[in-house]
């Protein structure tokens, strides 16, 4: 469908506060393995953060903060575009084309604005009820042709291609935006809480037990996954015999992704023991693996000019190919450009 673009990665994330377990395994590790094979462009969505109030002071310390969690992770900015979003006023500016473009249709059936606004809907932002319009914005701004995404974001990307679509379609400009395809990775793209393993691990729960962070010491670690909800029985050789044990599953799961492994191979080599003694081991990987990550995100947070400098090149590099791209949809739809 895409055959005649250039292979594009563009993927968001939004400068919320620390990264945590679920995010490095779920997306910082695959980033980082894209990045060797195709053209990346990495985004910290703040215009996203703010569909939500955000206290200014806070939402700066956090774009530089998750600029050095991306460094630290292995996103080499050389190699990949890394930037703020609202540095390249071109997301902004296509974000309400779109909104003229998508329907309301399209907007009511998106979940995610009925999971977060909750029963307050009359009080939720015009921005949080419209944001897709902006994802896709970000995504076409730049003709991406994949985008990596988990399971729960499926839907806002089939969006994305319903409005590239519909605006190829409108201004008889068949092949003018690719239609994203998504990049779904199949070992692990949910990380689950540790205090239960039917949700997902999220910045915004509110015990700090049900996530391990990026940032957290040795000892934090070993307590939360010396605490982190399991059940009483051994662990089983098969994947058949956890499908009712999710905490089980998301421990042994967390494991055998670290190790660089799969449950299988896990199940196989674990069969029998106890969740006790199995948890030294995932405390072990976990310290081996996170805490270099950890301890270079402390380094590179008080170099905050490295940081500026970083997000400045690539704010560079993202506007050159964000205003070509934008000029041309503005010449298509018949705006008139001095």
């Amino acid at each position: 469908m895409n055959k005649n673009f250039k292979q594009v990665v563009f993927s968001g994330v939004q400068p919320t506060g620390s990264l945590h377990l679920g995010n490095y395994l779920g997306a910082m590790k695959n980033f980082v393995e894209l990045q060797k094979k195709m053209e990346c462009i990495y985004c910290i969505v703040d215009l996203h953060a703010i569909t939500v109030f955000q206290n200014p002071k806070e939402l700066k310390k956090n774009i530089l903060e998750t600029t050095a969690e991306f460094i630290a992770c292995g996103l080499d900015f050389k190699k990949s575009i890394i930037f703020n979003q609202s540095s390249v006023s071109g997301h902004a500016e296509l974000a309400w084309i779109f909104n003229c473009i998508s329907r309301i249709g399209w907007m009511n059936r998106m979940t995610q604005f009925k999971e977060k606004a909750g029963s307050n809907k009359e009080n939720a932002s015009v921005g949080l009820y419209v944001y897709p319009s902006l994802m896709a914005a970000d995504i076409l701004l730049y003709k991406a042709t994949h985008v990596p995404v988990g399971d729960d974001q499926k839907q806002h990307l089939e969006l994305v291609r319903n409005i590239a679509q519909k605006f190829n379609n409108d201004f008889k400009s068949s092949n003018f935006f690719p239609i994203p395809e998504p990049l779904i990775q199949k070992k692990l793209s949910r990380v689950m809480s540790l205090r239960d393993g039917k949700k997902k691990m999220s910045k915004s729960e509110e015990s700090d037990y049900s996530r391990i962070n990026l940032q957290d010491s040795e000892d934090e670690i070993r307590k939360k996954i010396k605490k982190a909800k399991t059940d009483s029985s051994p662990i089983p050789g098969t994947i058949e015999e956890l499908k009712d044990r999710p905490e089980a599953l998301n421990l042994l799961s967390i494991y055998s992704f670290v190790i660089n492994s799969t449950i299988e191979k896990t199940l196989n080599t674990m069969k029998g023991r106890e969740f006790s003694k199995f948890k030294n081991d995932l405390s072990d990987a976990l310290v081996a693996t996170i805490c270099p990550i950890g301890k270079k995100i402390k380094n590179l947070k008080n170099d905050q000019s490295y940081l500026l400098k970083i997000l400045h090149e690539g704010t560079e590099r993202a506007n050159s190919i964000a205003e070509k791209n934008l000029d041309k949809v503005k010449e298509i739809m018949g705006f008139v450009l001095h």
